[in-house]
């Protein structure tokens, strides 16, 4: 790897981590740089995912003040995104990719209705538990952990537009601002790479150049990106979060 290619694949990095900890889908950044330096798409997968981990870890810590009060609750969907994300991995190294670049656009796509709607379609859900005399689940219920477990499953397996679909999920089925879930989702993603990354050392071959690159700039990014993240109003990270799921569209219909 030559020098600018290093130099490409950190400001990757940085972009990637600043993305994840807003929004999520920076493996978009990522992933194409590490195939336009020359490595195998195997290789620049397990690399990526290992490489992001530390961005996801320092964004979660900057979104610590919104994680107030809510260790139950990702003690619970930690071990259902633990699970997910292992059976990903399994995925990765055991079947091909035909099936899941066939489903993702799509899910995205659905996810991308729900992040819109998700205001409306939470008070109508309340609305309906108001006049049932039923409580909101602290934990989501079924529904989400049957989600976020096949949300999981996916990151594990490739991760983009990963973060849209955990927002989505948690958005609709939590009575919490977008901020707080936004909060959840890091630690829930650097649960997910994390998982995977440790299964990949094992069993598949890493780039350790390009992972320590990804890596030191997935951590200067994952600073900014709490920063900035943390200040957006509900609708402006709400619009951002659409923006990035279209181009994670996009992107992975044109491959």
């Amino acid at each position: 790897m030559s020098w600018a290619e290093a130099l490409a694949v950190f400001a990757a990095g940085i972009g990637a981590g600043t993305i994840n900890t807003i929004v999520g889908s920076g493996t978009l950044i990522t992933f194409p740089v590490l195939l336009a330096v020359g490595l195998p798409p195997v290789t620049a997968n397990v690399s990526n995912s290992l490489g992001l981990v530390p961005g996801s870890v320092t964004g979660a810590i900057g979104y610590r003040g919104e994680l107030t009060g809510q260790r139950p609750r990702l003690l619970r969907l930690g071990a259902v995104a633990f699970a997910g994300g292992l059976i990903g991995a399994i995925l990765l190294v055991t079947l091909p990719s035909t099936a899941f670049k066939a489903i993702v656009p799509v899910l995205i796509a659905i996810a991308l209705v729900l992040v819109v709607l998700q205001p409306r379609l939470a008070r109508a859900v309340q609305a309906r538990r108001d006049r049932t005399g039923t409580a909101t689940p602290d934990h989501g219920g079924p529904f989400l952990v049957i989600g976020m477990l096949l949300a999981s499953m996916y990151g594990g397996y490739f991760g983009a537009a990963q973060g849209v679909l955990y927002l989505s999920l948690m958005g609709l089925a939590l009575n919490e601002s977008l901020q707080r879930v936004n909060g959840m989702k890091n630690v829930l993603a650097a649960i997910v790479n994390g998982v995977a990354a440790v299964f990949f050392i094992i069993v598949a071959h890493m780039d350790w150049a390009a992972v320590g690159l990804i890596a030191g700039g997935a951590v200067v990014g994952g600073l900014i990106g709490a920063r900035v993240g943390r200040r957006l109003p509900p609708t402006a990270l709400r619009a951002l979060i659409v923006v990035v799921g279209i181009a994670a569209i996009v992107q992975l219909l044109l491959k």
